[in-house]
């Protein structure tokens, strides 16, 4: 557990030393450490992280990544360097098959990767205390992860380049993926350790000295190199050499668990970065109120019993884990009372998301999960996290009425607050909830049932925002109530929120968690449901004005296309065109990629080059492109002048 101070240990991760030490936002970056902090119009604390700081003894992860002051990537393989001799320094190893099963490479076999080609490995038979149950010299080069390799080189002494190289023998690759176990085409083990591999090479008759061959460029976690004796003489291998080329396919940064140092409310997470065509870099976040993200787990050796003690009644933590002997260890599995899972990876190109958590929290990871192809890569340079000390409540949970909804619709809604808030805590004035399209109305609001003042502040696409009586220590556990109308366009659909205090500007707000508000069995969620599926994926078109006349006059001059576009799993493509009466194209609405929600499309009676058309009935029709298909609907619209 990190030590409490009022400055940053190094990369212990606590900073906070009491309410009186630090400024209530606290902006935390990890990275960009040429950096100046960032500038504000509040007052703030500013603490910086290092990405070289991670260690796995604090739950952080470096993967296949290569970590300088300035920004973390994925590590690049240079063509030209020899892996065979660095794989530890990846977490990799060359395994040799004998009669026992597959173990380190050593002794004799170590003459292949020694840098010296002056000596050698004998392929002569005897292959190390097999008693004849081994007949072949079997190899497999794990790499601790999985990268792009280039090509395989391996080659006899020079002065025995004529007569003892290697005339038959197999290579094969593997991605390492447990879910593929037992479907590639050639397995290769004894007594009950086996690997398996795909063989991109089979050779039956090979006449050359110096082998040096091209590998698929597919990400590759093992290599097998396999080779039985020659049916003629003796081969040797002087050295065995692999290259790689490009970036590692999957590499992964996870923090240290960072300690706040008290429960505080969880605001934006900022990044900055670059992410090539073709590549993806994932960032996510999970909070919690503990220090240790995991759960551990022993056997007691009582059947299959596990327990989470050690054998003195102390609950498991890492480092104890670790000391368990390794039959005694049954486990880690995600402590789910404590911690967060994962939040889904933010959108990279808005440079900035929300911290996963509802309520206070005071222990936080963030993650970076780095998808490459073999020239397109991510790079990012640095992360920062807003908190606020003391948070706005203690516990602040929301529910909404009614579950379950008719699609697009306008639907009266109640949204429903109750927040646990100490002396200490700021408290709230500002209640923002998030809803699928812009709200109808806010109807009404109610404090323990009773009406009060309220002041829509702001609305839109996104939500609304209202002002309302200060939540404080002397209203802890009263219900504050919402009425108001929106329309629901996805199955699934949930309506967050969010509290702050107006008076404190430089505090983030805190997001409302799920739960029984009201004390009443009701919805207890935030998510609402669709009374209806399967109608496809657009509701009804509608067009108005029906006649309209584009003269200019400010009077109907445009008509307004708008359809329901309901339950789509993401942005898909919808298309928007106008038609004569004899079927000919003639004008174009709007060409677009949207998800659910309300769409509307303007158009202005002119055809594709912006010459009015004729008067005359025309046919608008919407198209949208979903992985079920085309959906289309029509209507007709009269144009005069």
């Amino acid at each position: 557990m990190p030590q409490r101070i009022g400055i940053l240990l190094a990369f212990g991760w606590c900073f906070w030393g009491g309410p009186a030490s630090v400024a209530a936002l606290t902006v935390i970056r990890l990275g960009g450490e040429d950096l100046p902090p960032p500038e504000l119009e509040v007052p703030y604390e500013f603490v910086q992280l290092s990405w070289a700081e991670v260690d796995p003894a604090r739950h952080g992860l470096a993967e296949l990544v290569k970590i300088d002051p300035g920004f973390v990537e994925p590590l690049h393989l240079d063509p030209t360097v020899n892996l065979v001799p660095i794989l530890e320094e990846f977490g990799g190893q060359v395994l040799a098959l004998d009669w026992i099963g597959w173990g380190p490479a050593s002794g004799n076999d170590l003459a292949m990767f020694d840098g010296d080609p002056t000596t050698a490995f004998l392929g002569d038979g005897d292959w190390g205390g097999d008693y004849g149950v081994i007949r072949q010299k079997s190899l497999v080069f794990d790499f601790g992860g999985r990268f792009f390799l280039e090509r395989i080189r391996f080659f006899p002494r020079e002065r025995f380049l004529a007569d003892r190289f290697v005339q038959r023998f197999i290579i094969g690759i593997s991605d390492g993926d447990p879910l593929k176990k037992d479907t590639r085409e050639f397995r290769r083990g004894i007594r009950g350790s086996f690997f398996d591999f795909d063989l991109p090479y089979n050779v039956f008759e090979n006449v050359e000295s110096v082998i040096d061959m091209s590998l698929p460029t597919v990400p590759v976690r093992r290599l097998l190199f396999e080779a039985p004796e020659n049916t003629r003489g003796i081969w040797e291998i002087a050295e065995l050499e692999i290259y790689g080329n490009g970036f590692a396919p999957f590499a992964s940064y996870v923090s240290n668990v960072i300690d706040l140092g008290a429960p505080a409310s969880l605001g934006s997470l900022r990044w900055a970065g670059q992410q090539d065509e073709g590549a993806t870099l994932a960032l996510s976040t999970r909070s919690g109120l503990d220090y240790d993200p995991n759960t551990y787990w022993r056997y007691t050796f009582r059947g299959g019993e596990r327990t989470r003690f050690d054998a003195k009644g102390r609950p498991l933590n890492l480092a104890s884990y670790n000391k368990l002997a390794l039959g005694a260890q049954a486990g880690i599995t995600h402590d789910t009372a404590g911690w967060t899972f994962w939040s889904t990876a933010q959108d990279f190109a808005a440079g900035e998301g929300a911290i996963a958590g509802a309520g206070p929290r005071q222990y936080v990871q963030v993650r970076a999960d780095f998808t490459s192809e073999q020239r397109a890569s991510g790079r990012l340079d640095w992360m920062e996290l807003a908190v606020s000390i003391p948070p706005v409540a203690q516990q602040a949970i929301a529910e909404i009425m009614p579950a379950v909804v008719p699609p697009g619709a306008a639907a009266a809604f109640t949204y429903k607050v109750k927040a646990s808030i100490a002396n200490d805590d700021l408290g709230f004035d500002r209640l923002a909830i998030d809803t699928p399209a812009r709200v109808q109305s806010v109807d009404g609001v109610r404090l323990s049932g009773q009406p009060v003042a309220f002041e829509l502040l702001h609305s839109d696409d996104t939500g609304f925002v209202l002002a309302v009586p200060l939540m404080d220590a002397q209203r802890t556990q009263e219900v504050l109530e919402v009425d108001f109308h929106a329309s629901v366009f996805q199955f699934g659909t949930v309506f967050t929120g969010r509290v702050f205090n107006s008076q404190h500007p430089a505090e983030v707000p805190q997001a409302l968690a799920w739960g029984d508000a009201d004390g009443v069995p009701s919805s207890e969620q935030l998510r609402v449901d669709l009374t209806r599926l399967g109608t496809g994926p657009l509701g009804a078109l509608s067009v108005d004005p029906g006649v309209f006349s584009p003269n200019g006059d400010g009077i109907n001059d445009v008509v307004e296309v708008g359809c329901d576009v309901l339950n789509l799993s993401g942005p898909s493509s919808v298309e928007c065109w106008v038609y004569d009466v004899s079927g000919r194209r003639v004008g174009l609405v709007d060409e677009s990629w949207l998800g659910s929600g309300r769409y509307v499309g303007v158009w202005d009676g002119r055809d594709e080059g912006g010459a009015l058309l004729p008067p005359g009935l025309y046919v608008v029709d919407l198209r949208v492109e979903t992985d079920q298909g085309t959906t289309q609907r029509q209507a007709v619209i009269s144009l005069v002048y």
